[in-house]
């Protein structure tokens, strides 16, 4: 996970403009109820809400901007405010974890955070849940009647078998923590060259001995240009015959007819996708009933653990900013998360 940069110290009480008491006024993209609903934000600020129509209208006397997740579609690239955006917003939040949704011209605040970490353990657990799946053949093994009472081939473990973590981040290692309960052991591939053994016994290797390896890959990175195909024909053919692919990342990660001829030939055993591109496919998409794809609709991270998470790092980042402290979660502009 990067560390936060040098300039994560910026105070929302310096300017203290436009609201007649001298509090800082903190804009918001959310329903009316999130700003009743918060737990434990600090005091000595004003909301302001946006309607959903003028979301990016921001106030000239507003500080900071707590932005809703991005919808997709026809909203994903909202055209480019006027009046000299950002105008007076020393700050950005994000509710969402992923950053690659939003227009550019949102990095062009003074500093922008995200709710990074927040959806970790959510997503962690829902991918050690499809590995046991494939590993288990679950569904495929409950029975309805009498008549399906009968021997089957042996079932998979996860004990011993290498999990290849293609991202390291807050998702890449919450995910490896529980693999390596199961005895499972792990490889990771990372942004950074540098490879060696973490503390908690993780591998960092390159990207191609981990998928020379890997009989279940996990897919865990931001989508960025970098990364965007990044799992192409080439890069499944490395892998193992038999091996299990999961995405928790983004759809345009992988090369998606790649993917499909891989399953088709067999080469490739099993892929679990809780992302596609695009989302969602359309109606007779390959994907809905292919014999070899679980797939669910993006919802690996939502549950009530990753709400109640990123809304309490939301109130420790308002107390922070509010006293001038560096904020949690900051987004490199550079990398795009």
């Amino acid at each position: 996970m990067p560390p936060d940069p040098p300039d994560a110290r910026l105070s929302g009480t310096d300017s203290g403009a436009g609201t007649g008491t001298g509090r800082p006024v903190i804009a918001h993209q959310l329903p009316e109820q999130f700003e009743r609903s918060l737990p434990d934000a600090p005091e000595g600020f004003e909301w302001r809400r946006l309607a959903r129509e003028c979301a990016w209208e921001v106030p000239p006397e507003a500080r900071a901007l707590i932005l809703a997740p991005p919808r997709g579609g026809a909203e994903r690239t909202p055209a480019r405010p006027p009046a000299g955006w950002p105008r007076g917003l020393r700050w950005i939040h994000s509710l969402a974890v992923g950053m690659e949704e939003y227009p550019s011209w949102v990095f062009e605040a003074p500093l922008v955070t995200c709710s990074r970490g927040a959806n970790s353990v959510s997503v962690a657990e829902f991918v050690i849940a499809a590995l046991l799946a494939f590993e288990k053949q679950l569904p495929q093994i409950w029975i309805a009647c009498a008549q399906d009472w009968r021997p089957r081939e042996g079932l998979g473990t996860l004990e011993a078998k290498t999990l290849g973590l293609v991202g390291y981040g807050g998702i890449g290692q919450a995910t490896a923590t529980r693999a390596l309960a199961f005895g499972m052991r792990v490889l990771a591939a990372r942004r950074s060259a540098r490879t060696g053994v973490t503390s908690e016994g993780v591998r960092i290797e390159p990207l191609e001995r981990v998928l020379d390896e890997a009989d279940h890959l996990v897919i865990a990175v931001p989508l960025t240009p970098a990364t965007a195909g990044l799992i192409d024909a080439a890069a499944l053919a490395r892998l193992k015959h038999g091996a299990h692919l999961v995405n928790v990342a983004r759809g345009r990660v992988i090369d998606q007819p790649a993917l499909l001829a891989a399953l088709d030939a067999g080469r490739l055993a099993f892929a679990t996708l809780d992302v596609c591109d695009p989302e969602p496919p359309p109606a007779g998409h390959r994907l809905y009933d292919h014999p070899r794809v679980h797939l669910s609709p993006h919802l690996s991270g939502t549950a009530g653990a990753t709400r109640a998470k990123a809304a309490a790092l939301l109130s420790a980042n308002l107390r922070r900013f509010l006293a001038g402290e560096p904020l949690q979660g900051v987004v490199r502009k550079e990398l795009g998360y």
